[in-house]
């Protein structure tokens, strides 16, 4: 299913939404400039569950090193339909979470919900030598803050049904509980890393849905009583 709008208006421009767009949008540029060097650059600045914990216990903990990847695999993608499809998820759904957050409470769920997806995803992945990257993890965050924050949302969505396309208006809760449910049952039943399953890291979706909930009631506790209560 690939939404393609939904039906609530923001009441200031997000501008941080638009900055994150433009900015890893660079990055991906600056990827493609690197040429034979991409693939150390990526062993570098993305996240390696393996690497980070063999830094931890050994003891050689460095902030540029250990934990740098932690932030700046969120900026980098595979590809040119991994760095779109990225994109348009966040373009949907983070103006309004930036409308009721502001600009910097925004940015601080958006970057910690991707750190808290690559944490997650090194919970069940401890040993892989794999680079982690992208934004998926970020942007579950904000989906997940979505989910809470306009459960009746509509969603114009395409979606396709065999060899048919079709266009429906799916409540978000449903389509963002059905998104969380797929993410988490591809995650059970995935026993390999991620360039092995596909090149999708299942539970970064999940920890960072969860992640940007989480982050949400810190942030904000009375509005999402409020939003339980309305449920």
């Amino acid at each position: 299913m690939i939404p393609l709008r939904d039906n609530i208006p923001s009441f200031r421009r997000p501008y941080v939404n638009f900055v994150i767009i433009g900015v890893t949008a660079l990055f991906f540029l600056w990827e493609l400039s690197l040429g034979q060097l991409l693939p150390r650059a990526i062993e570098i600045l993305g996240f390696v569950p393996g690497r980070f914990l063999q830094f931890l216990w050994s003891g050689q903990v460095s902030l540029s090193v250990t934990f740098f990847p932690l932030l700046t695999s969120i900026f980098l993608h595979g590809g040119w339909l991994h760095l779109l499809g990225n994109l348009w998820f966040l373009y949907i759904f983070g103006d309004n979470v930036e409308d009721v957050l502001g600009h910097w409470r925004y940015l601080a769920l958006y970057l910690l919900s991707g750190v808290g997806a690559n944490l997650i995803y090194l919970l069940f992945s401890p040993y892989s030598r794999i680079p982690l990257v992208g934004a998926s993890g970020a942007i579950a965050g904000v989906m997940g803050a979505y989910f809470v924050l306009f459960p009746g949302a509509r969603v114009f969505t395409l979606v396709p049904i065999f060899i048919l396309v079709t266009f429906m208006e799916i409540p978000a809760y449903i389509f963002l509980g059905f998104w969380f449910v797929m993410q988490f049952l591809f995650g059970a039943f995935s026993t390999v890393g991620p360039q092995q399953a596909g090149g999708v890291a299942w539970w970064a979706h999940v920890g960072g849905f969860l992640v940007g909930i989480l982050l949400l009631l810190i942030m904000e506790p009375g509005l999402v009583k409020r939003r339980f209560r309305g449920w």
